[in-house]
């Protein structure tokens, strides 16, 4: 399976493509679409539709991994991140691309074990598990690795896809006990 995964960006969008077919994934391609040049925010927003189109015509992933946009305090910025994943999301829908959304201490919590570890940390631990030679010069390509190697992971992890499938989310600090009978409380028409 090849996974498509997309850090989404405005000014930076960094991209991935990894292979998992193998024992052991392989990195087939990560780079960064670089839109700071682009004054016309509009051309910006077309730029990630037709290169994401580019990398789903020229590669064929099997699946679509993309960051959830970070909700923080500028409002604006935050708006403008969304557009650029959803543009990134209408080229996966118009081939008929299946994705998935991941949010950003989801991806770290994957990839290093801890929610809140630093784009660094991201970068060390997916150099040392996927074994490529120097960190990309920006993270933007590396949070895009990340991104897909996530979602390998889930995909891989029965539990773990049925989870993101009917929207569980994993609650950290709660037993397995109690997670489960939170989930059938709130889910009473699938569990029977």
């Amino acid at each position: 399976m090849l996974i498509l995964g997309i850090d989404p960006g405005t000014q930076i969008l960094g991209y991935s493509i990894l292979d998992t077919d193998a024992p052991k994934p392989r990195i087939v391609v990560m780079d960064v679409l670089y839109l700071k040049r682009m004054p016309d925010f509009s051309q910006r927003i077309k730029t990630i539709f037709h290169n994401t189109l580019r990398l789903i015509d020229g590669f064929h992933p099997d699946f679509l991994a993309i960051e959830a946009p970070f909700f923080g305090k500028n409002v604006q910025s935050m708006l403008k991140l969304g557009r650029a994943q959803g543009v990134a999301i209408a080229a996966a829908i118009l081939r008929e691309l299946p994705y998935a959304e991941y949010e950003p201490a989801m991806i770290k919590q994957t990839v290093t074990g801890n929610g809140n570890a630093s784009k660094d940390q991201v970068a060390t631990l997916l150099q040392s598990i996927l074994c490529f030679d120097d960190h990309p010069h920006y993270f933007d390509a590396t949070d895009a690795l990340a991104v897909a190697y996530t979602c390998h992971m889930q995909l891989s992890n029965p539990i773990a896809g049925v989870r993101q499938e009917l929207g569980i989310k994993h609650k950290s600090g709660k037993s397995s006990k109690r997670q489960w009978a939170d989930f059938v409380q709130h889910n009473p028409d699938i569990v029977q």
